[in-house]
């Protein structure tokens, strides 16, 4: 299978969607799987990974209804609060449904950048592996050290970094981020997402050797093993089309065996999330 590992879905209101500002007017409409289907179609992707992109339970279930739907969705990675004294209530009754893969929460709006590491948070973690479920880091360059003693205190758990932290490629900035990925890539429960780099670029003005030294770093910090093709779509478009991001992905992929090459494109993130085939 080829798997986009990372992608969202929406329908959009402005109230529930406050951060899609006047700048990013082409994501203010409904973002739907026949829409991303359309989008993939060209370039044989076979199934995707629906992540959330609203921290309610009820965009949790809506995604998780959109699956039942749609063969083409493999997974979801939902929002539970993981804070809540209830967590393992919702992670049970989500957990009947095969498709409910992982949890994420929106860190990196999260002003504390030890958030992770708050004890609420990490008692929440401590029930994911009971359920099977993966837990996908979402967090700044100035977080990764938390995220660092995180998947060092719980080892046993599988965490997936989005969009590689989310390096400032648009000012070159790699020595800070760099140090603090290859100090997170060194803990084998975690992986890896090519994805979410378009749009930490000069949107519409990058080019595609803005990404190589990035690139670069995580093929060699994670291994063709341990790396996971996603384009965060439809947040990509506000600074590429869907082939310009697996162009940009292809420029890593491109380099590595086709056995690894196999794996980057989908059986990596088969085997991190447990995607059924269809």
């Amino acid at each position: 299978m080829n798997i986009d590992s990372h992608h969202h879905f929406w329908k959009y209101t402005a109230d529930e969607y406050p951060w899609i500002s006047t700048g990013m007017r082409r994501l203010a409409r409904d973002y739907l799987p026949a829409d991303l289907i359309k989008a993939t179609q060209p370039h044989d992707i076979t199934g995707s990974v629906a992540v959330q992109a609203r921290q309610t339970i009820q965009e949790t279930q809506w995604l998780l209804e959109l699956a039942a739907n749609y063969s083409f969705i493999r997974g979801v990675v939902g929002w539970v609060d993981l804070r809540s004294p209830s967590v393992s209530e919702d992670l049970e009754r989500f957990s009947e449904n095969d498709k409910f893969v992982g949890v994420r929460h929106v860190v990196q709006d999260e002003p504390d950048p030890r958030f992770l590491l708050g004890n609420d948070f990490v008692r929440g973690l401590r029930y994911l592996p009971a359920y099977n479920l993966t837990y996908d880091i979402l967090v700044f360059p100035h977080q990764l050290p938390a995220a660092y003693e995180l998947v060092k205190l719980l080892p046993d758990q599988p965490f997936v970094l989005d969009h590689m932290a989310k390096p400032d490629i648009e000012h070159h900035a790699i020595s800070e981020w760099k140090r603090h990925f290859n100090a997170l890539a060194e803990h084998e429960n975690v992986v890896c997402k090519l994805s979410g780099l378009v749009t930490e670029a000069n949107w519409n003005v990058w080019q595609q050797r803005d990404f190589t030294p990035y690139l670069d770093v995580a093929l060699e910090a994670f291994g063709p093993e341990r790396l996971l093709y996603g384009s965060d779509w439809p947040v990509c478009l506000l600074s590429a089309e869907y082939a310009e991001v697996l162009c940009i992905a292809n420029s890593l992929i491109d380099r590595v065996s086709l056995h690894e090459a196999k794996a980057i494109r989908g059986t990596n993130a088969t085997q991190f999330y447990g995607l059924q085939d269809e």
